[in-house]
């Protein structure tokens, strides 16, 4: 039987912009993460970016003129970069400015914004969503550090969440990728040469379950993936899940208690242990459910046995 942990509330942010859509948590310097609030609201266009100092439990909120699906610390601490609406671009927070160096991604069809992504050696792997959660034309994307390039992978996903890359060598990788609204994870083998994927082979398939897979995030030995799930139902709590790659087998679940719509899982290290940091979102949840999920759009914390975190590189910024 596979191990159950309940997770504790980290950070209840006091305004219900931050709360709405938390997504994104990545380690930026000893002891602090960052997150993204995707949206702030139902009807809001723009969103932040947010350091979180896990000594002082103080969340620094910085806003954008967009809506981020995702951002990771350059080698520079105070610079990121950050998918936003259409565009990838370097945020400073001393300034506040947000310098393009790619832009109409997805030109080819309406109705879509960047969503989650993964960095690695100067690479991007990024994928779109249609904001409607309905139709299957967003793009997944490849920006390409070596020559800084932007590549088209693919052009049929509705809501690209959660991503790992595994290293071969410097041109090839396996990415895993969760496509939300299919229920299935799967990977690709990644040519950074030919820009190109492989055909896809399914390596959970999750289409039995309630809940639909949100953010991931690969265990130290590579031979697990922890997803979190967004049950748009009424639920006790979310539920985070560990299963193993080479058979699909359950091994651990992580619950977080009065917010069943987990988001996005970080192992985040800090002074010798791994927590997993979990995000939570208020969206689409029906006013008369609010009350029954107190803690919803609560980033939590659980304890691991993980000596030590996944690998989370920075991003090098182009030249």
């Amino acid at each position: 039987m596979s191990e159950r942990i309940e997770s504790k509330v980290l950070y209840g942010p006091p305004i219900e912009d931050l709360r709405f859509l938390p997504e994104g948590p990545y380690p930026c310097g000893p002891g602090k993460f960052s997150w993204v609030a995707i949206q702030h609201g139902p009807h809001q266009t723009f969103g932040s970016l947010n350091l979180f100092d896990l000594s002082t439990r103080v969340n620094t909120s910085y806003a954008l003129p967009g809506r981020p699906g995702f951002a990771f610390p350059t080698e520079d601490g105070n610079r990121f970069v950050i998918g936003m609406e259409r565009s990838l671009g370097i945020y400073d927070m001393r300034v506040g400015s947000f310098d393009v160096f790619a832009s109409n991604i997805d030109h080819g069809v309406d109705g879509t914004i960047i969503n989650d992504g993964v960095t690695w050696d100067g690479n991007l792997v990024f994928g779109c969503k249609d904001l409607k959660f309905k139709d299957p034309k967003a793009g997944l994307y490849l920006w390409r550090g070596r020559d800084q390039k932007l590549i088209q992978l693919l052009d049929n996903q509705t809501c690209s969440n959660g991503k790992a890359i595994f290293k071969h060598d410097n041109n090839l990788c396996t990415l895993i990728d969760i496509d939300t609204p299919t229920k299935l994870v799967v990977s690709y083998k990644l040519d950074l040469v030919q820009g190109r994927l492989s055909d896809r082979k399914v390596l959970l398939d999750l289409r039995n379950e309630e809940a639909f897979p949100d953010g991931m995030v690969a265990t130290p030995d590579q031979q697990s993936v922890i997803i979190s799930f967004y049950n748009p139902n009424p639920a006790s709590h979310g539920e985070t899940r560990q299963y193993r790659l080479s058979d699909g087998a359950l091994e651990r679940t992580w619950t977080t208690p009065g917010s069943p719509q987990a988001t996005c899982p970080l192992l985040f290290e800090n002074e010798g242990k791994t927590s997993l940091i979990i995000t939570t979102a208020v969206e689409h949840m029906p006013e008369e459910r609010r009350a029954d999920s107190p803690e919803a759009g609560s980033l939590f914390i659980a304890p691991t046995e993980f000596p030590n975190g996944s690998e989370t590189p920075v991003f090098i910024e182009p030249k």
